[in-house]
């Protein structure tokens, strides 16, 4: 490291997304990697129909408030959180910003931060320079196991905050069940650290979303997190943070030395879509009725090209297949080799095939060799998705000639 930099970011990672976002634009490549809502149906008109109206406003482009524009917060606050006050809702540079906040007021170095295991690869990115501790807690197609963080907590283990992606998680596709949430929810309250409820998926679940985890939680260690780069326009960057009263000022305090204000117009262009209900629904509708065709038509090929070789999670929502090769979730499954690949020397085999994945590695709070992946089905056609998984099964079966295995550790396969 260049011995100008501060020591804070030596251990920030470069992201394996962005990084493989990179040779993806650069060649002729199916990519499973990104987290991309179909471009195609990105809201290119609607959103250009909003900005001349509010060009025709007043402030459009003057500087803004640091809590965010009150139309866009009061929506949150009431149609996104059911009726909670405004002022708790703080307006960011999309969600990972609120992410980067939370990790500078409240974690100093030593402290301890629980994941799930499999985790969002942004908050350990987020977690880098901070000096954490950084626990995970087993994870399996019902959330993150609650028990195995109550059995921690009895044998001493402190945690300053809990970071959860309970519902449609990146990148297991995981939903938390009921009873793990209230479980949480009353380890939370005996123990006393705060809740990150990261929610970016709710609007694109196949099913009735789950409660909240701000509902079951203490009110005074609940955290909530959400974005509109999912549902309406990654590109503007807008996502929010929903905060308990004594986070508020160090929070607001934090983001003015970061960037005064999420972006004015960008804001002001939101609030103009959201606010015509009917717009807004429909295209939510329309979002899901697409990725639930595309994970099915992941699935199927999955299944056809590998049969019990692979296992996947259930899928509910979001916009991730979590798949281990070789080892099953839910019963056994066959490999003809000695083991199933490491995923991330599977990965160098893809992209020579055309295919782009996610190892699980990236997703490991340790790093650990993985015999997963997290593939995207959200931002290909079904078509192509098919040709993504035959070429995939290529590079498997290259993989298999060549022996590789996974070193050391054993395969990150959900429990």
């Amino acid at each position: 490291m260049d011995p100008l930099l501060a020591r804070r970011v030596a251990d920030v990672q470069s992201s394996v997304i962005r990084d493989l976002l990179s040779i993806v634009d650069a060649h002729d490549v199916l990519s499973l990697a990104g987290g991309l809502p179909p471009s195609e149906l990105l809201p290119d008109d609607a959103v250009a129909e909003a900005s001349a109206r509010v060009l025709g406003r007043r402030g459009a482009l003057q500087y803004g408030p640091t809590e965010g524009y009150d139309p866009l917060r009061d929506w949150i606050a009431g149609d996104r959180l059911g009726g909670v006050d405004r002022a708790g809702v703080l307006v960011t540079h999309g969600s990972q910003q609120a992410l980067d906040l939370l990790v500078r007021v409240l974690v100093d170095p030593g402290d301890v931060v629980v994941t799930e295991t499999p985790t969002y690869l942004g908050m350990l990115q987020a977690l880098g320079g901070s000096g954490a501790r950084i626990v995970g807690v087993s994870t399996d197609a019902d959330g993150l196991d609650a028990e195995e963080l109550e059995a921690a907590l009895a044998e001493g283990l402190r945690p300053k905050l809990a970071y959860l992606a309970p519902t449609h998680q990146n990148p297991s596709g995981a939903v938390m069940s009921a009873a793990r949430r209230a479980h949480l929810g009353e380890l939370a309250e005996r123990y006393g650290f705060v809740v990150v409820d990261d929610d970016p998926y709710r609007e694109l679940g196949f099913e009735a979303a789950p409660r909240r985890l701000r509902e079951v939680v203490p009110p005074g260690l609940a955290v909530t997190l959400g974005t509109f780069s999912k549902t309406v326009a990654p590109g503007m960057r807008v996502g929010w943070v929903h905060l308990p009263d004594w986070l508020h000022g160090p929070m607001i305090r934090s983001k003015q030395a970061a960037d005064l204000h999420t972006s004015t117009f960008a804001q002001r262009i939101i609030a103009d879509l959201v606010a015509d209900a009917g717009w807004y629904d429909a295209h939510c509708e329309h979002l899901r009725s697409v990725l639930r065709r595309r994970a099915g038509a992941l699935d199927a090929a999955l299944t056809s090209a590998f049969g019990d070789r692979v296992s996947t999670n259930p899928v509910r929502g979001g916009m991730f297949l979590w798949s281990t090769f070789g080892g099953s979730t839910f019963g056994g499954s066959t490999w003809r080799g000695a083991a199933p690949p490491d995923t991330d020397a599977l990965l160098p085999l893809a992209l020579e095939r055309g295919v782009a994945f996610v190892p699980g590695s990236a997703f490991d709070p340790e790093r650990r060799p993985s015999a997963s992946a997290r593939l995207c089905f959200a931002s290909l056609p079904e078509a192509d998705l098919v040709e993504a998984v035959e070429r995939l099964r290529g590079a498997v079966d290259a993989s298999e000639a060549a022996g590789i295995e996974v070193g050391g550790a054993a395969p990150l396969a959900m429990r």
